[in-house]
């Protein structure tokens, strides 16, 4: 077990991380046709949009909360709060969030799986990355039942420094998972797992998501008015014909009407 928790949680992330940043460069690079969400709008529309908004709403909150939460060191928030009241915070918040993002996954699988013509028009690809997210999002939530069992915040401490071990290159990340229970392992397997297939599904659209936060930086635009546009502009004279460059008007005569 030791070897193998080396691999997946020393290892088998730098392994995802490559993949994802280089196989999203990879894709945009080579095939940009296919960097798109492939919506199926026009198809049960009333459903896509319950699913769409509750799954996106969710997903966001938690991964901008994930982020935050395991990425900020402890020293820069414990003057503010302890980490018990921290991770009463994170299960209520993300209990929530994880409510709304399930709720809203699997109504996308179910449109996905019993509307035939969706269903024809999807790829494997969509399917597997939908039964993904709907078994990450269900072991998340499964883990606030066993966070609940400990409220003083150590184990979220543990995972907190297992990330930040990770994304800045420090060994000895694995170590501080001994003891973990199998459900925030398995939870943070199948997260590492979501980065690796990242690049060979619709979820490169999510880059893009993240790159309109540039259109607030644009530069101004040039707006005119589009009834200036549509005005004829005034049409200069035509300049005089010289007389010997000149036609003839030809003349047309009407046949007399016979007496």
């Amino acid at each position: 077990m030791n070897a193998l928790d080396n691999f997946l949680f020393g290892l088998y992330p730098y392994i995802c991380l490559s993949v994802f940043l280089l196989g999203s460069l990879i894709r945009f690079d080579r095939d940009q046709y296919t960097w798109k969400s492939d919506s199926s709008q026009l198809l049960r529309a009333g459903q896509l949009r319950w699913g769409s908004n509750l799954f996106h709403v969710g997903v966001l909150f938690l991964f901008l909360g994930h982020s935050a939460g395991m990425l900020t060191p402890h020293f820069l928030y414990e003057r503010f709060i302890d980490a018990g009241s921290k991770q009463l915070v994170a299960m209520v918040s993300g209990g929530v969030a994880g409510l709304l993002g399930f709720a809203g996954v699997t109504i996308l699988l179910h449109r996905r799986l019993t509307d035939p013509r969706i269903r024809l028009n999807s790829r494997t690809s969509d399917i597997v990355l939908l039964v993904l997210l709907w078994l990450q999002l269900a072991l998340g939530l499964a883990t606030i039942p066993l966070s609940a069992q400990h409220l003083d915040g150590g184990m979220m401490l543990r995972l907190a420094e297992w990330a930040q071990r990770i994304v800045t290159f420090r060994g000895g990340a694995d170590e501080l998972l001994d003891g973990a229970g199998w459900v925030f392992k398995a939870h943070m397997f199948l997260g590492m797992s979501i980065f690796l297939v990242f690049p060979f599904t619709r979820l490169v659209h999510v880059w893009s998501g993240f790159a309109t936060a540039a259109y607030l930086l644009r530069p101004y635009q040039v707006v005119r008015s589009r009834r200036r546009l549509e005005r004829p502009a005034a049409q200069p004279a035509p300049a005089a014909v010289p007389a010997a460059h000149a036609r003839p008007t030809p003349v047309v005569t009407q046949p007399r009407r016979a007496a």
